[in-house]
């Protein structure tokens, strides 16, 4: 099952702000026996975002997408989504009295009485309006709601709204996917050798173990530890346990120098 995350911000593509979501949905994701296939940032651009939508849509993937559902004129994202799908952004009479509730709220917790036909307050309302059969998703924190559309899901940028969203998706929708299958991961660290000198060994293991998935991840060292690659595999738990024997055993035969993790 392939999950995506797509981020919309030109804030985090000009370093104005630093992306939270990306290692946040590795851990939930993670948490639940998942992993996260891919993921994208795309700047606040109508078009492109549109373009975007339009491609994973025709995918059998989960996406989730965080960013660009408000009602300021930098949000594009509830429009893009309708325009990827061609069909018309409609007012979701749930989210439209969630949205009056939260006016309702604020007001009474100043002292004041809300005037939910003023123009500021029907502005909000734009907050809820989606592309045509979009079901709502909880916000926990001011209850204006996201939307989910054909298995994507699309919350807002603040990671204090975002997260418990996307874990009531993950919850409600795909519980029956959590820990299905079992994972395993093992690595050495590999001193002073060149990858190139151990890909022949990587590409044996892949096509002896198809369940298993090779990597290798090298580092200059620091002031605790050498220059080395940390080589491993990862996968189903009874090939990959054996990928690794062998792994370790190719290297003793290559005299490379290897320590355990």
């Amino acid at each position: 099952m392939a999950i995506g995350l797509i981020i919309i911000g030109d804030e985090i593509l000009s370093g104005r702000r630093v992306d939270q979501h990306f290692p946040k949905v590795v851990q939930m994701l993670a948490a639940r026996g998942l992993q996260l296939t891919w993921a994208e940032i795309l700047p606040d651009d109508p078009q492109r975002i549109t373009a975007t939508l339009r491609r994973t849509f025709a995918s059998d993937d989960i996406v989730f997408c965080c960013g660009g559902i408000g009602a300021t004129p930098d949000d594009h994202t509830r429009q893009a989504a309708a325009d990827a799908l061609g069909k018309p952004l409609v007012l979701h009479q749930q989210g439209k009295r969630n949205i009056q509730q939260r006016i309702l709220q604020m007001a009474q917790e100043a002292g004041q009485t809300a005037d939910l036909n003023s123009a500021e307050n029907l502005h909000r309302l734009k907050m809820a309006e989606f592309a045509e059969g979009a079901a709502l998703i909880p916000n926990p924190y001011n209850n204006i709601a996201g939307f989910a559309l054909h298995r994507h899901y699309f919350v807002p940028g603040f990671p204090v709204m975002a997260w418990p969203m996307l874990e009531w998706v993950l919850d409600h929708h795909y519980a029956d996917l959590f820990n299905r299958e079992p994972r395993m991961e093992q690595s050495v660290l590999v001193y002073e050798a060149a990858e190139s000198a151990l890909t022949p060994l990587m590409v044996a293991i892949e096509q002896q173990y198809p369940r298993v998935k090779v990597f290798s991840l090298p580092s200059v060292g620091d002031a605790q530890t050498r220059r080395h690659i940390e080589l491993g595999v990862k996968g189903e738990p009874v090939q990959t346990a054996a990928a690794f024997t062998q792994l370790c055993d190719e290297l003793r035969k290559l005299n490379v120098e290897f320590s355990n993790i």
